[in-house]
């Protein structure tokens, strides 16, 4: 623990020296960003070194101010969230120095200084919280520190509004969690939590709880429905923000429906069925809706509601695994879930990071005026494949194994039950349906961003700095490294299993046992022989004449004759046209030789848009009515109001 404080403490240090660099003091900015990747690396240190305690470590100080007590818990389960949030805090921190520079943007950059390592700092107090008081200090300092790195360019509407969306959500999830703690009781919220399995699941009270925290702590994670704020506030924020909410924030989200849960024994059936069934609507609703999309950062941000389908999907199997006391859903279905959130945050911020260095060089967010940036931009290019490779689940990447484990949760963990259990079954075809849609959204975009040539004058694209390109190698690197190497997470995921599990609870079966990782030779295979094409392709050849294709009288293709993201996903986006909603723009060709023709789509959130925004707008329409009726000027009328609400509340008293 007193690593882990030392490590929040330099990254507290790092936010407060972010005002000396208002500017433009490169002195202050490299100490700025020393001491957040310093507190980084101790933080990594301290959660390792935590592991080697199976009972973890804790800290406990009076807090005289609010008659209660500072307490915080470094066990197995906070482990696997803050490893991810230590290391992609620290790659953001080092992207961030060449994505928005101190000598260009003195005063955005110091904003950004400043709140982005608090944000870190935030999560990591919140997942280390031993009371609820302290949970709820650092949730509402993670959602303020949020607010403000979303408005960072609060001088476009469209930031304000996303920001607005973003702050009202995530105060109404707050709400919910008041009530949660407020039930759990005085001694949870002052002293220490409930005790793993300490509380009984099938009373009405455990029923309330469950419920609260499932929408507390569902608004933060992006859960389908509960998305609304996600798209918006992720397109908005500056890139290695969009990074740490998307990697990182959300997934609080998880571990308080997860930390929660564990708290009971006797879950009811139905507490599983229904977190696997919203991880299905999550999941697969999620990656339509990002095939749908034009813009890369929205897109980006649809996937991370499918992948927080994936991440229920495997929590539903431990869930139901816990009711009908299968040690093989358990270990498996947790494994998935948990490997899965450290998986996610690795590639979607490798994704995010990545998406930021072709905004960065181009200027916009549009798929449809990229094109050709494989060239000027070769290492970025090999990083967004690594991580579009990691989030469809193709081997050697790391998302691979996470849905590997996903996969031996329903199918192995559930042939005990095969007869009573068959709905399990029917979430495999959804997270295979999942993958394959994923795969076709990432084809889209590569092949619109990198490939081809470029469908618009977009200037001069560069390839991005060293301290950018240095951030995202980082990441991918760890997404390789878990992908070939999966056995050196199995003890992390085994000590987060025994911290969910209550203490009677028979120790779970191995992950070494449950899921042998054969298939690491397939992938490293797989990688040789890229390697070796590779290799083959640098070797020097015999030249040929070079001549060009005759293209019947055309030099060369226009930009718009190629796949725009409307053509591209029309195949499927058709064929969810009922559920989507899309408007289509369309000119057809009129005549023998005709001028122009043109294709696109829009395609509405189906919540937000088609669902909140109308009736918002039906409830202030009907309020303004409302008061101009009522409010006439007239004093004596004011005064019958208040007198006419006295007498009905007398009359409902007596």
């Amino acid at each position: 623990m007193t690593l882990f404080i030392t490590a929040i403490c330099l990254i507290l240090v790092s936010a407060f020296l972010a005002p000396c660099t208002r500017k433009g003091s490169i002195f202050w900015d490299t100490c700025s960003l020393g001491c957040g990747l310093a507190g980084t690396m101790l933080g990594l240190g301290a959660t390792l070194v935590a592991l080697a305690n199976p009972e973890g470590a804790a800290l406990i100080w009076p807090w005289p101010g609010v008659g209660g007590l500072f307490v915080l818990r470094l066990d197995g389960l906070s482990a696997v969230f803050l490893l991810p949030a230590f290391l992609i805090c620290g790659a953001g921190l080092l992207y961030g120095s060449g994505y928005w520079p101190c000598k260009d943007q003195p005063a955005s950059s110091a904003w950004l200084r400043f709140f982005y390592p608090l944000l870190g700092a935030a999560i990591g107090i919140l997942l280390t919280a031993g009371n609820g008081l302290v949970f709820l200090f650092a949730w509402e300092i993670m959602a303020l520190c949020g607010y403000f790195l979303v408005v960072t360019e609060r001088e476009q509407e469209e930031v304000q509004q996303a920001g607005f969306l973003y702050i009202a959500a995530t105060h109404t999830a707050t709400l919910a969690l008041f009530a949660l703690f407020a039930l759990l009781g005085d001694a949870a919220l002052f002293s220490a939590l409930p005790a793993v399995g300490s509380l009984d699941g099938s009373t009405p009270l455990a029923t309330t709880l469950f419920f609260l925290a499932l929408f507390g702590f569902g608004f933060k994670a992006g859960i389908m429905p509960l998305h609304i704020w996600l798209p918006k506030a992720h397109a908005a924020a500056p890139s290695h923000v969009s990074a740490l909410l998307s990697g990182v924030m959300i997934k609080m989200g998880i571990y308080g429906l997860v930390r929660t849960t564990s708290f009971f024994h006797a879950i009811p059936s139905w507490w599983g069925w229904t977190i696997l069934g919203l991880g299905v609507l999550s999941s697969i609703l999620g990656v339509i809706f990002a095939i749908a999309q034009h813009d890369l950062k929205r897109l980006l941000a649809y996937h991370s509601v499918e992948n927080i389908g994936i991440i229920l999907l495997g929590f539903g199997v431990a869930l139901l695994g816990r009711s009908y006391g299968v040690a093989a859903m358990v270990a498996l279905g947790l494994a998935g879930a948990l490997l899965h959130v450290i998986n996610h945050g690795l590639f979607k911020a490798l994704l995010f990071l990545s998406a930021g260095s072709v905004i960065h060089a181009t200027g916009t967010r549009e798929l449809n005026r990229y094109g050709g940036l494989l060239r000027p931009m070769p290492f970025t290019g090999l990083f967004f494949l690594g991580g579009a490779i990691a989030i469809c689940g193709l081997p050697p990447m790391n998302g691979f194994v996470s849905e590997w484990l996903i996969y031996l949760g329903l199918f192995q963990g559930s042939q005990p039950l095969a007869a009573s259990l068959p709905s399990v079954l029917l979430a495999a075809p959804a997270l295979a349906m999942t993958g394959g849609l994923a795969l076709l959204c990432f084809a889209k975009v590569f092949g619109l961003a990198f490939l081809g040539t470029a469908r618009s004058d977009l200037g001069a694209a560069h390839e991005a700095p060293k301290a950018m390109l240095t951030g995202m190698g980082v990441l991918l690197a760890a997404c390789l490294a878990i992908g070939l190497l999966p056995r050196m997470v199995y003890p992390l995921l085994h000590a987060a299993t025994l911290a969910w599990l209550p203490t009677a609870t028979p120790p779970a079966i191995t992950l070494n046992a449950l899921a042998p990782a054969g298939f690491i030779s397939l992938s490293a295979l797989l990688l040789l022989i890229l390697l070796g094409l590779f290799i083959r392709k640098l070797r020097p050849r015999q030249e040929f004449p070079s001549v060009p294709t005759w293209g019947c009288g055309y030099a060369h293709a226009l930009p718009r004759a190629q796949y725009s993201a409307s053509s591209f996903a029309e195949l499927i986006t058709g064929l969810f046209d009922w559920f989507l909603r899309r408007q289509v723009h369309e000119v057809k060709p009129q005549g023998g030789l005709p001028n122009q023709a043109q294709f696109a789509t829009h395609t509405p959130d189906l919540v937000l848009d088609l669902g909140i925004t109308p009736f918002c707008s039906l409830l202030a329409t009907s309020a303004a009515w409302i008061r101009h009726r009522l409010q006439h000027g007239i004093v004596g009328l004011y005064l019958l109001y208040p007198a006419l609400t006295l007498c009905i509340l007398l009359v409902l008293a007596l």
